[in-house]
């Protein structure tokens, strides 16, 4: 997420929440609280996800809001989860939407990897 900051001018805040809105992980400023940005973040997900479904628009993969100072745009993170990356009044979304491809990859392939160590219990035995 800190690379989406280094990489795209006009970033200021990334966080990575569950679909309902639970915060996994944040690279904010400060100026945001983390958990409230997630579960916004979820909910406007969640809406918008909503709306492509029945307006026949397919699986959404993202939404940006502009404001007047700035933008945030939402990203599906498969089912399970979202990035809301938030920027300024001179963020290049062309170049954000570019540069976050790889990253929604490699936060889905971290969130669905099984645990390091962990093996799950072997099925019980009709007896």
């Amino acid at each position: 997420m800190r690379s989406l900051r280094e990489q795209v001018t006009g970033v200021t805040d990334t966080a990575v929440a569950a679909a309902d809105g639970l915060l996994i992980a944040a690279d904010t400023a400060g100026t945001i609280e983390p958990e409230g940005l997630a579960a916004i973040a979820a909910a406007g997900l969640g809406l918008a996800r909503r709306t492509a479904e029945a307006t026949g628009r397919g699986t959404l993969r993202q939404t940006v809001t502009h404001g007047s100072h700035g933008c945030a745009a939402f990203y599906a993170v498969g089912e399970t989860a979202l990035l809301v990356v938030l920027g300024d009044e001179g963020i290049d979304v062309d170049q954000l939407h570019e540069t976050t491809r790889p990253a929604l990859a490699r936060i889905d392939s971290i969130l669905t990897a099984p645990e390091a160590g962990y093996e799950p219990a072997p099925a019980a035995r009709a007896v």
